[in-house]
């Protein structure tokens, strides 16, 4: 048994600075020690298994005299009925650690997972919009809770206060909590259902986004006025206003225009032909060149690899078209809105079939069975249209008079 010490008092304890092992008194085998250097901390010296053992009790002053006393005594209480405080202190602590290592807040596991899958959006702009709706909405209610606690009530009160006023955003969002909560589960930092998953579940609680909101889109010119726009367009310079005016003529997306190269143009055949990994739906994509837009790029400087370049030689920013809008006073419109006066105008007047405008476009077959035996691209039959559309694009129809096509080819 450890031999008892006298005990001392809390200011003779405070005036211990020999380096070395002081004994206190009052719990056998309690002492403080005290390293060449004036560090003080307390050791509980005692047998275990009968083993001589010493066990760390804290550092003086953090760990006064009666808080040692106290671990002291709790920790021999521990001994008489078999248990080892020390193995059961160093249990603790791995459990304690493993815990944590297991445990991730909500901002923490969104942080993860978009760093995650970000390398597959092809499109910078997506990343930004998970992040700022996340920052925004998420992360001052559930930001600091760990992943493993979220139920449902907390994502009702992410979305109940904008799903009625924001419901687009409100969508997108619920749809990223529930892709967050999925990670989560499948790397073991959560388990059970996902509280933000739709169907069965928050299609319960909230009312359907169609029905709260009509969804807006983007805002288009009236097919009407396109003759008397492409003229007011061909007449502003820069490569921005080239790229707008090569994205009408194609009824492309502003992204491909602006990433398109040289080497995907076949100019013998008419035909631009865009990579799978620039495409919206991740399939290759052959667009038929109307002879508008075959003069439009015979008029281009080929300084590199990309068709409309910046200044610098380098792809143009998202907002270059939206620039050139601005410029005309037609911030009314947004450059993806002709996508939508060219359907206008197959569908009003035309008659090409549906499926020969939903191809021109890009867009994806909805119907898996109609996809199934659809193999073809009907390339031919757009091509016509291509050209039909092309021509009329060239007609004013609010002037007496046509206003013809011309330009200067560059040198």
């Amino acid at each position: 048994m450890a031999r008892k010490a006298k005990e001392l008092s809390p200011l003779e304890v405070g005036r211990l600075a020999t380096p070395g092992l002081h004994f206190v008194g009052g719990v056998a085998g309690l002492a403080l020690q005290v390293t060449p250097l004036g560090a003080r901390s307390w050791i509980l010296r005692v047998m275990v298994g009968g083993k001589r053992r010493e066990m760390g009790l804290g550092g003086f002053p953090d760990v006064t005299l009666a808080g040692a006393k106290e671990a002291a005594r709790a920790a021999r209480a521990k001994i008489k009925e078999g248990i080892d405080p020390i193995e059961d202190a160093k249990a603790k602590r791995s459990a304690l650690s493993a815990a944590r290592a297991a445990s991730m807040t909500f901002s923490e596991a969104a942080t993860a997972y978009i760093a995650v899958m970000e390398v597959e959006w092809t499109n910078n702009k997506h990343a930004s919009q998970w992040r700022n709706t996340l920052t925004t909405y998420a992360y001052p209610v559930i930001g600091n809770i760990y992943v493993r606690e979220i139920e449902q009530s907390h994502i009702m009160r992410v979305l109940e206060p904008i799903w009625l006023t924001k419901t687009e955003t409100a969508t997108r969002l619920r749809g990223r909590l529930e892709n967050i909560l999925d990670w989560a589960r499948v790397r073991g930092y959560r388990s059970g259902e996902n509280p933000a998953r739709w169907r069965g579940h928050l299609d319960m609680l909230l009312p359907t986004p169609g029905k709260v909101q009509k969804i807006e889109h983007h805002p288009a010119l009236p097919f009407d006025e396109l003759g008397d726009f492409m003229v007011k367009l061909r007449q502003q310079e820069g490569m921005g206003a080239r790229a707008l005016e090569f994205a009408i003529l194609t009824a492309a997306r502003s992204g491909e225009v602006r990433g398109a190269m040289w080497g995907e143009v076949d100019l013998a055949d008419a035909t631009w032909t865009i990579p799978a990994d620039r495409m919206k739906a991740k399939r290759e994509h052959r667009a038929a060149l109307n002879d508008e837009a075959m003069t439009l790029l015979e008029s281009l400087p080929r300084s590199g690899d990309l068709i409309f370049p910046n200044k610098k030689g380098e792809k143009l920013s998202d907002m270059t078209l939206t620039a050139v809008l601005r410029r005309m006073e037609r911030g009314d419109i947004t450059a993806h809105g002709f996508r939508s006066t060219f359907r206008d105008w197959c569908s009003e007047r035309t008659n090409y079939p549906r499926d020969v405008a939903e191809m021109a476009l890009a867009h994806t077959i909805g119907d898996k069975v109609e996809a199934a035996y659809r193999r073809g691209d009907l390339f031919e039959k757009r091509r016509l249209m291509m050209r039909d559309w092309g021509k009329f694009s060239g007609k004013v129809q609010s002037a007496a008079d046509i206003v013809p096509i011309q330009r200067k080819r560059a040198t």
